[in-house]
């Protein structure tokens, strides 16, 4: 392994356990402190945002979505080495994009009546920009930069050029839910459900075979949200080829910093609540996970960057890497971790309470307690895989 994976790997497994852990199920306690300020912040922090802004929750998906471009270099360059043709590599994209949508698919399948056909969640997300996205490894960085833009601006375009929902239209007739109206003026362009994406998946998950008619997601999540968060992807590839250049450690930490910052600051620019006096009338375009706006897409990849680089210089550069292992453990299985927090964490839980007692894991705190021995049965898994150098990949 490439010692410079090592800081990717442990940021993965970082990533990954955040994902699974459920916030550990501290914003159910922090119902019981409603008083309490640091509950609140918790609380705040261990889940999305009802729309607009950042919680430390909502960076999850782009950190995940950012570690993924940052690995294609690396990989891309141990196939290469290995001697794979540039046909067989492409068509091992191709295999992998395929399978990452089908089993997004077969995850959030698992349980309902029928194949319940989505593409929101973070491996069809993955999946249908991942051959686009290849497209551009290798390139320099001004033609990955342009590619990134591209994206973002087109995507603005298409938003801003579509038509707002006129004074006379009658949201409960067409069965959309009461909370749509989240902005006011040029802002409305992103209001909720009621957006490009929005009528697209009216359409196009339709297609499918559904128990019911498809209206809205009660998130607000759409299928378009690939086409914006490809823009996350190839900024991680940007940050990966810079990782395997020829640059010393100290320099790469440094870039990885100041274009962390650097999209912080384009992306609050971008939202225009960066100038206290600039209302949302003003916005360029709103910060929106749920959406996945430009401003969104610069602004969580800033500290996607921010993040690397701390991993990096503490792992890769310090040296200092024991305290890394169990986050490596679960970077190195990622793929394995996310199957078992959709399939097994059920039935961990459920088994936990059948040995343990519901009385043991319920009042303020059981739930607490109940998430940690559940993370840490599955960690168990991702480490014993480790030990025995069982890694499943795609």
């Amino acid at each position: 392994m490439h010692d410079r994976l090592v800081s990717l790997d442990a940021y993965r497994g970082f990533v990954m356990l955040a994902m699974v852990s459920g916030g550990l199920a501290l914003p159910a306690v922090a119902e019981h402190f409603p008083d309490s300020r640091a509950w609140s912040v918790i609380a705040y922090q261990l889940e999305h945002v009802a729309w607009t802004g950042c919680s430390a929750w909502d960076l999850i998906q782009p950190s995940f979505m950012f570690i993924v471009g940052v690995a294609m270099p690396f990989s891309y360059a141990s196939r290469v080495a290995r001697g794979d043709s540039a046909a067989a590599i492409a068509l091992h994209v191709a295999w992998r994009a395929l399978v990452l949508v089908a089993l997004g698919i077969f995850l959030r399948s698992n349980g309902r009546p029928q194949t319940y056909f989505t593409f929101e969640d973070v491996a069809t997300q993955i999946g249908l920009g991942y051959v686009l996205v290849f497209l551009v490894l290798g390139r320099s960085f001004r033609t990955q930069l342009m590619a990134a833009a591209a994206i973002l601006v087109g995507y603005w375009l298409l938003f801003t050029l579509w038509p707002l929902a006129g004074p006379e239209f009658d949201s409960a007739a067409a069965g959309i839910p009461a909370d749509w109206r989240q902005f006011d003026g040029f802002a409305a362009h992103w209001n909720k459900y009621l957006n490009p994406a929005g009528y697209f998946d009216a359409w196009f998950l339709n297609l499918f075979p559904r128990l019911e008619r498809f209206i809205v997601n009660g998130g607000g999540y759409q299928t378009l949200n690939f086409i914006p968060s490809m823009a996350t992807m190839i900024f991680g590839v940007m940050a990966g080829e810079m990782l395997r250049g020829e640059r010393s450690l100290v320099v790469k930490v440094g870039l990885l910093a100041l274009a962390g910052f650097g999209c912080l600051a384009i992306g609050l620019a971008v939202d225009g609540h960066i100038w206290p006096s600039v209302q949302w009338t003003w916005s360029v375009a709103p910060i929106v996970k749920r959406i996945w706006t430009p401003s969104w897409a610069v602004f969580s990849t800033g500290w996607t960057l921010l993040t690397l680089a701390a991993f990096v210089l503490v792992i890769d550069l310090w040296k200092l890497r024991a305290w890394a292992l169990p986050l490596v453990a679960v970077g190195m299985n990622s793929i394995a971790m996310y199957v078992m927090s959709w399939i097994f964490k059920p039935w961990v839980k459920q088994t936990l309470e059948t040995h343990l007692g519901e009385e043991a894991l319920s009042g303020t705190f059981g739930p607490v307690v109940e998430s940690i021995l559940a993370l840490v049965a599955l960690w168990l898994v991702c480490f014993w895989m480790y030990r025995r150098r069982i890694f499943l990949r795609i």
